[in-house]
């Protein structure tokens, strides 16, 4: 069962990447610049992507105290806590050195 909750949680975690991306390149196709677009993409997905994990993980909690889908409960409820943080972290740090996006220097 612990193998069944790594190939879902595999899904949900690259629906989280796509959520991530799309938004950014929407913002790029909308005419933001793309480090712009990087930065508010992120953080306008923060909370649908949170909220998604929070409720998968909520929702996978009574199965946690049944014998038969423990293992998977707590595959799913402890990759997707970690995984989600590592998301948000290391999509947008992937997207800008695989696109060379920079952050434009500012004279203060």
């Amino acid at each position: 069962m612990a193998l069944l909750g790594m190939l879902s949680l595999s899904g949900m975690l690259i629906k989280n990447a796509i959520v991530l991306v799309d938004e950014i390149d929407q913002r790029i196709a909308q005419g933001d610049s793309p480090a712009e677009a990087l930065v508010e993409g992120s953080v306008s997905r923060l909370r649908p992507v949170v909220l998604a994990a929070v409720t998968t993980i909520m929702g996978m909690l009574p199965l946690a105290f049944d014998v038969f889908f423990a293992d998977m409960a707590v595959t799913i409820m402890s990759g997707l806590a970690f995984a989600t943080l590592l998301t948000l972290l290391a999509i947008p740090a992937l997207y800008s050195l695989f696109f060379s996006i920079r952050q434009p220097v500012t004279d203060t």
